[in-house]
């Protein structure tokens, strides 16, 4: 099967909003989760927002809890990550990954397969 794809990645001012997209394979089985991954330099790798596998559970980071939401397009295999209120700290490269899940209903890291990543340049 194929890989994840992101896109919607970009250079937004503090307070912005930006909205990632990722496609992942309509092959995958709907007991995948697909989750949100970032990495910033200096920084631990940190999972963003998931949801679970058959739909079961979301996911949220205390430090994008009221500013990002995650949803699934009307077709299923388009999963979107709105984020608001962007500050400097939500600098990052955003990976989306696909695979089995855990009870955080985010893909286990080590397992998932993961997207190229895109861009998320927060600054004034």
């Amino acid at each position: 099967q194929g890989k994840p794809v992101e896109s919607g990645g970009g250079l937004v001012q503090p307070g912005g909003s930006l909205r990632l997209s990722c496609v992942v394979p309509d092959t995958i089985p709907d007991y995948y989760a697909i989750g949100w991954f970032r990495r910033a330099p200096g920084k631990d790798q940190e999972g963003v927002s998931c949801i679970g596998g058959n739909d079961r559970g979301l996911y949220y980071a205390p430090s994008v809890k009221g500013r990002f939401t995650i949803a699934r397009a009307d077709a299923k295999n388009t999963v979107y990550l709105q984020m608001n209120s962007l500050q400097p700290e939500d600098t990052a490269v955003y990976y989306c990954t696909m695979g089995v899940g855990g009870a955080t209903h985010c893909p286990y890291p080590s397992l998932a397969d993961w997207g190229q990543g895109t861009q998320v340049t927060v600054s004034a």
